[in-house]
């Protein structure tokens, strides 16, 4: 099942859209009202294997996906989904979902809500990760016109961050990361050496009042990482300080 209400690609206000998927059509019916309420568009799933043909087709601003559903579940849906694409995604799980939820932080979501929950906390974490990607995508969508300033890459030994582009490199090689992932990096690679708390991470990679848990940075921690020591198996330059939290070692 798929629905969307057609917009303009051109239009400078477009309304932003959200893919919803779900074996559950009362979760789909009751989200995408509320989203809708709010001026986004929205595309409906109930199953993984027609979303993740859509999504990386067609890709949406953001994925609203379920765990738990059958032929293709949302773990599933997600490595596929990483395999060629950043688009931001939300997992939704159960209260006993926990191990899900590490695993699916680790793989690359960029949130998680459990269920049963509010309408308004989705929105809520929605607009706010669409905030931190257009907070990274900004600057690469400015005209030239405009006249604003493009910020300088950050270098930091072999560690190159282009803000601009939303592009990272390591040693020269390319490592694609998720604005969550480039968010938390850029805040411990503008000051090497100090120790970036978790709740400093969590300030700079959400710039709002959405809670997350400890365990969400601890996740997204550990999937830099694995990206990293994809690039270079060596790679050791995110640090952690036991009991206090992060820093970057500029090697």
């Amino acid at each position: 099942m798929a629905s969307q209400h057609p917009v303009r690609a051109d239009a400078p206000d477009s309304p932003r859209t959200i893919a919803l998927v779900d074996d559950d059509r009362n979760i789909l019916t009751t989200v995408s009202i509320a989203l809708q309420t709010e001026g986004f568009v929205t595309r409906l799933y109930n199953d993984g294997d027609t979303a993740l043909k859509a999504l990386l087709d067609n890709p949406p601003d953001l994925a609203v996906c379920d765990i738990k559903m059958p032929r293709m579940d949302g773990l599933e849906l997600l490595r596929r989904l990483r395999e060629k694409s950043d688009l931001p995604v939300i997992f939704l799980t159960s209260k006993d979902d926990e191990a899900d939820e590490a695993l699916g932080l680790s793989m690359g979501a960029d949130d998680y809500i459990a269920k049963p929950f509010s309408q308004r906390l989705l929105v809520a974490r929605i607009k706010a990760i669409l905030r931190r990607s257009d907070i990274v995508r900004r600057e690469a969508e400015q005209q030239e016109p405009d006249g604003e300033p493009v910020p300088d890459p950050i270098r930091r030994g072999r560690l190159v961050m282009d803000p601009a582009r939303h592009a990272v490199t390591w040693d020269g090689v390319a490592v694609s990361l998720t604005v969550t992932e480039f968010l938390i990096l850029e805040a411990l690679a503008m000051r090497p050496g100090v120790v970036k708390t978790r709740n400093q991470l969590m300030d700079a990679a959400y710039h709002d009042d959405v809670f997350v848990d400890d365990r969400t940075i601890d996740s997204h921690i550990k999937r830099l990482r694995r990206k990293f020591r994809a690039a270079d198996s060596r790679f050791g330059a995110i640090e952690t300080l036991y009991g206090a939290g992060y820093s970057f070692a500029d090697e």
